[in-house]
């Protein structure tokens, strides 16, 4: 009886029985499984775009368990390495994510883990929109820049750079989005705005327009007089008054 078996225990054993004729002898060899595990892996990692990267995952097993490093991507794509090393070339921000090492020999369940790789870009800003309002209203510039890591916004008027809270004027950054609040549009707001967007990669910008837009005006007949009361009123007083003369003159005749 062998209690607490390791893989020292493994290899041939004899059992001899003595006799007066003939001693008998009879081999065993034992044979020790290990479950699968990782003893060494890549941490945590951090590199720019367009670097070459290599990632380990050492394991120890009996048997020599088998090693393969996924892509755990949230588009389903992805490559797989049958190897302890998976090396990626000239990595881009679409390989950034989660990848996962098993290592599997069948003798237990296999042990998994997972290393994260954040990939640097500089900044890209996209689909910047024009914005029309009309004075007096509250207009809202917007600019969505993605970049690794996340991207410090500055706004420009021609050469001026705008500062939050003066000339009545909110500048808001939330994640990947940075606005440009404008609480009543006067004249002088009108004209092309910069969103510039920074990281220590590097730097983008866009241009964005705010421009004017008429209010919508009631159409009125000639002579109309605006009063302050209501087109419902005037139309009810309009319908009476026809009222009263057709019946004055039914009545006379």
């Amino acid at each position: 009886m062998i209690h607490n078996v390791d893989i020292y225990d493994e290899g041939p054993y004899t059992c001899s029985v003595q006799t007066d004729n003939h001693p008998k002898t009879s081999r065993v060899h034992l044979i020790v499984q290990v479950p699968p595990q990782i003893i060494n892996i890549t941490s945590d990692i951090a590199v720019n775009e367009g670097s070459s990267v290599t990632l380990l995952c050492l394991a120890f097993g009996r048997p020599e368990p088998t090693v393969t490093w996924k892509h755990l991507s949230g588009k389903g794509q992805g490559f797989i390495s049958d190897d302890e090393y998976l090396e990626i070339t000239g990595i881009t921000r679409d390989q950034s994510g989660e990848y996962e090492c098993a290592a599997v020999n069948d003798v237990a369940a296999p042990d998994i883990r997972r290393v994260k790789v954040t990939v640097n870009y500089p900044p890209s800003i996209s689909n910047p929109r024009n914005t029309g309002v009309s004075v007096g209203q509250k207009g809202i510039l917007r600019c969505e820049a993605s970049a690794v890591p996340v991207a410090e916004f500055q706004w420009f008027k021609e050469e001026t750079r705008l500062a939050n809270g003066l000339d009545g004027v909110r500048i808001e950054n939330k994640g990947r989005m940075s606005t440009l609040t404008f609480f009543n549009v006067s004249e002088k707001d009108y004209g092309n705005y910069t969103c510039v967007a920074i990281n220590k990669l590097g730097n983008t910008n866009a241009s964005i327009i705010l421009y004017e837009i008429s209010q919508p005006t009631a159409l009125a007949g000639p002579g109309a007089v605006h009063d302050g009361n209501s087109a419902a009123s005037r139309a009810m007083a309009c319908l009476w008054l026809s009222g009263t003369l057709f019946l004055y003159f039914l009545l006379k005749f």
